[in-house]
């Protein structure tokens, strides 16, 4: 395991030589050390600026060379997004080192955790983040295959459709908190209380009767979820997704879905479709 001080002296040693690279006309520090909250388990995140007139592959090369010859580097792996590469080293020390490679034309801060250090960068292109209802669809779109692969016994495709489904309500919360969505950042932000509800919507176990029980807990979140952000879709479609998680909705013609498992969006509902109409 890395110290801080050893992580410390890397970052530093990579600052240096990005100063010293021709081929290099700006650098910034991204994620926890532009945002001033390094801790014991950060990583190094850094991207660079490559020259309008520097061969980009000779200077991704020249950097890769450079990890495992100077900071044994022992693999990588690479993110694109768009025309810019993130090269993400795994030291010896497991110390996680991201460098980005950005042409000159497209540095610029993209959020927040951007740090310049030297050079000149663009005007912000602030990226779009999640949306509403790009993640009610993919979540209630997840609940269907959680469905499915639950009646059909594929109990560990159930509990990667339920995982997925559960990110996408965690999301809703954190986006009306105004908290991160990206990568389970924001989820620990949520008060004391959302995370224990939250808490219930995972499965102790591999069982069809746990996960089914997840997943109504997931979908009880979720229809409060699209309450709170749109209260006439949640009208309109609150009913299905009741049913899709396996709820008795035989009662909710007359409107009288208002709790799902002790989520203020419809009536209780346990394992083997019966409702529950207690508090």
């Amino acid at each position: 395991m890395f110290s801080r001080d050893e992580r410390e002296q890397i970052r530093t040693a990579l600052v240096r030589a990005a100063q010293a690279d021709s081929n290099v006309t700006g650098a910034a520090h991204l994620g926890s050390a532009a945002a001033d909250r390094l801790d014991d388990w950060s990583d190094i995140d850094l991207a660079l600026c490559v020259s309008h007139d520097a061969a980009v592959e000779g200077v991704i090369a020249a950097w890769t060379a450079r990890m495992y010859r100077d900071h044994e580097a022992i693999a990588h792996c690479d993110v694109r997004r768009g025309e810019t590469l993130y090269r993400v080293f795994l030291l010896r020390n497991t110390l996680q080192v991201d460098l980005s490679f950005w042409p000159a034309d497209r540095f610029t801060a993209t959020g927040p955790k951007f740090k310049l250090i030297f050079g000149n960068a663009n005007e912000p292109r602030l990226s779009v983040g999640d949306n509403a209802a790009e993640l009610i669809g993919l979540a209630w779109l997840y609940g269907l295959h959680v469905r499915s692969s639950i009646a059909r016994r594929r109990l560990l495709q159930a509990e990667y459709m339920l995982s997925n489904m559960r990110n996408r309500v965690l999301a809703l919360a954190c986006l009306r908190e105004s908290l991160s969505t990206s990568e389970g950042r924001g989820f620990d932000g949520l008060s004391a209380d959302q995370r224990s509800r939250f808490g219930e919507c995972y499965p102790s176990s591999l069982t069809p009767e746990e996960l089914q029980r997840a997943f109504r807990r997931t979908m009880s979140a979720l229809l409060n979820e699209i309450r709170l952000h749109d209260s006439n879709l949640a009208e309109q479609i609150r009913l299905t997704l009741a049913e899709i998680a396996g709820c008795d909705v035989s009662s909710t013609a007359t409107g009288e879905l208002d709790r799902i498992d002790g989520v203020a969006t419809g009536r209780d509902c346990r394992a083997g479709g019966s409702v529950d109409s207690r508090p």
